[in-house]
């Protein structure tokens, strides 16, 4: 018989070895018998993410002039510190013609809030104004002015609050 080398000295022990560990692993047991594996449910929760608060602010569309010997002045602006939106009413060459001026804001936040000059007793006057409480992101205005029986969207416009004043 040949001598051992070196190398087969070393294998035989370790093949002992892992033959040892299988045996002490239990690798070796009967097939007949089953493994039986608990089985437990965990409820699964969904996490709950905040909606987002998306803003719809319509498309500016054309305005309309009124007609020369209806035109009225009315100053549309945004306040500092409290963002709230003016719409003041000046008169003009036409405000004998004026029956109503209506303010619609849509709110950064989506709210749509509307005010009318008109409160069902008498028709505006010069040095009359609508405020609303804007916020102090981009509030959409649409201002509509009804003269001589006609209604007319005179005023479309974002307002965002300006800090360089």
């Amino acid at each position: 018989m040949k001598a051992l080398s070196m190398q087969n000295y070393l294998a035989i022990p370790a093949i002992l070895g892992l033959i040892f560990c299988a045996l002490l692993a239990g690798c070796t047991s009967p097939t007949g018998t089953a493994i039986t594996t608990a089985t437990a449910t965990v409820p699964q929760t969904q996490p709950t993410f905040p909606t987002p608060v998306v803003t719809i602010i319509p498309t500016p569309a054309p305005v309309e002039t009124l007609p020369p010997e209806q035109a009225v002045d009315l100053v549309l602006s945004k306040q500092r510190p409290d963002a709230s939106i003016h719409l003041l009413y000046n008169g003009g060459k036409g405000e004998v013609f004026v029956q109503n001026v209506m303010m619609k804001v849509t709110l950064s936040n989506g709210q749509v809030i509307q005010q009318y000059m008109n409160d069902g007793n008498r028709r505006p006057q010069r040095g009359d104004e609508l405020v609303v409480d804007g916020t102090r992101g981009s509030d959409f205005v649409q201002v509509y002015v009804t003269s001589a029986g006609r209604t007319y969207k005179v005023i479309e416009e974002p307002l965002v609050l300006s800090y360089l004043q």
